[in-house]
């Protein structure tokens, strides 16, 4: 019963903790970002390369052939 309500309790500070993290992203003007292997989808293992904002770690955009060429140069 006491894993029960630990579990319980870690899932909804887990839901606080993600709603918080949201509403950072939702505010943040983005103002500088950079390229990087993000995840696919939370739930995948499958890597991606996407822009990211250097603040707050959101997905700003996909990066065009050439960026991607150059990033992949590095």
């Amino acid at each position: 019963m006491a894993n029960t309500k630990k579990v319980a309790s870690l899932i909804e500070e887990k839901r606080k903790i993600t709603k918080e993290i949201e509403e950072i992203q939702r505010s943040c003007k983005h103002p500088t970002k950079s390229i990087k292997n993000v995840r696919e989808r939370l739930d995948s293992q499958t890597m991606v390369v996407r822009w990211t904002c250097d603040t707050c770690f959101s997905i700003v955009g996909i990066p065009s052939d050439n960026e991607l060429q150059n990033y992949l140069k590095q």
